[in-house]
């Protein structure tokens, strides 16, 4: 019973989301081939047409997964304790600082380096 109920639902999701593409190609081709039209026109009518090819994938069982996902993550995000703005200035300047001493150190490698060789091949 649950294999058949299983294949009956695959088999809508499979239409589902063939509308869903359908819809977005429609919107694709649509402002091409309406590309004198109004911008406003045009950009209305495939956000639109976008939102409605989103609700149709969000049926699906896929979709429903990816909200469900989309949903978790965002109470995860809000539970994370992100740094003050003094915090995160004074971190950037450290690494600024680092990768300046970083790059003075290789400038200085790489002239010592470049003497050696013109020394060794007489350049």
């Amino acid at each position: 019973m649950t294999i058949s109920t299983e294949s009956q639902g695959n088999s809508l999701d499979i239409v589902k989301w063939s509308v869903a593409v359908l819809l977005v190609l429609a919107a694709v081709i649509a402002n091409q081939f309406f590309a004198e039209a109004s911008v406003v026109a045009r950009v209305a009518g495939v956000i639109v047409t976008f939102a409605i090819a989103g609700f149709i994938a969000f049926q699906t069982v896929k979709g429903k997964q990816a909200l469900s996902f989309a949903r978790e993550a965002h109470i995860e995000v809000r539970k994370v304790i992100w740094p003050t703005r003094q915090e995160a200035l004074t971190t950037t300047f450290i690494v600024l600082a680092a990768t300046g001493v970083v790059a003075l150190i290789l400038w200085g490698l790489d002239a010592i380096l470049l003497r050696v060789v013109n020394l060794i091949t007489g350049v």
